[in-house]
């Protein structure tokens, strides 16, 4: 079913530099920001990719299925290799790092044709971006949501997070919002599923800070809970 993303109109207003589109394919959304219109590239990208996890999937459905790390052989397709990285390094299954990892993957096709790029799927973020941006964080029914911003510096990254309470991703935890900063968006998915999992409340946050940082790649992570944030390593908070 289609769920309207309105934190997305929101995104698109802040960052007048880049052109604003969204992709569709299945149950595959994304919203990209581009120096150009490049709707079928990214469509052709990412029905591409979606192919590739699917067809892997019917080969071997436990890859599908398991909520743990996940080896498969040298020959798997590159898509499926970086899920299976990130589930190890994050201790999920790869699954946790698909939303992640399409983005990634699309991104960094389209950067053929455009310097900057940002790839949104479902709260989790590649960008590859010559300039400072801004990306805001939606965290449910806490006063923080929509308030604060990451500050993202020149670079390529992966920007993700994970909620127990916004969206429809399995989450085991009920943090509001658990965004996780590193230089790959397979990386930051999965991680910030682990990291989301362990929070149930707001006392929680200081074990998820420390976790973060047992995660080999993980740059930075933003927790919050209630009125309640915790910080860690590579980040800069503004305001929104």
């Amino acid at each position: 079913m289609y769920e309207e993303r309105r934190y997305r109109h929101d995104f698109l207003k802040r960052d007048t530099s880049l052109i604003g589109f969204r992709v569709f394919y299945l149950e595959s959304d994304l919203f990209i920001l581009a120096e150009t219109m490049l709707e079928k590239q990214a469509y052709d990208s990412l029905s591409g990719h979606y192919l590739t996890i699917k067809r892997y999937i019917q080969r071997d459905p436990e890859f599908r299925h398991t909520f743990s790390p996940y080896l498969i052989t040298e020959s798997a397709p590159e898509i499926i290799r970086q899920m299976s990285n990130a589930s190890g390094l994050a201790g999920v299954g790869p699954m946790a790092a698909v939303a992640g990892a399409v983005a990634e993957a699309v991104g960094k096709e389209l950067l053929a044709y455009s310097q900057d790029i940002i790839v949104e799927n479902g709260g989790d973020i590649f960008l590859d971006t010559s300039i400072p941006r801004k990306i805001g964080i939606l965290a449910g029914s806490s006063v923080l949501s929509e308030k604060i911003a990451l500050l993202i510096e020149p670079g390529r990254w992966g920007v993700c997070t994970s909620s127990g309470t916004v969206g429809h991703s399995i989450s085991l935890g009920k943090a509001d919002a658990c965004v996780v900063v590193s230089e790959s968006a397979s990386l930051s998915d999965a991680a910030a599923t682990r990291i989301g999992n362990i929070i149930q409340t707001h006392a929680d946050i200081p074990e998820g800070l420390s976790l973060a940082q047992e995660i080999v790649g993980v740059l930075g992570v933003v927790i919050i809970k209630d009125d309640k944030i915790g910080v860690w390593g590579k980040i800069e908070l503004v305001g929104l």
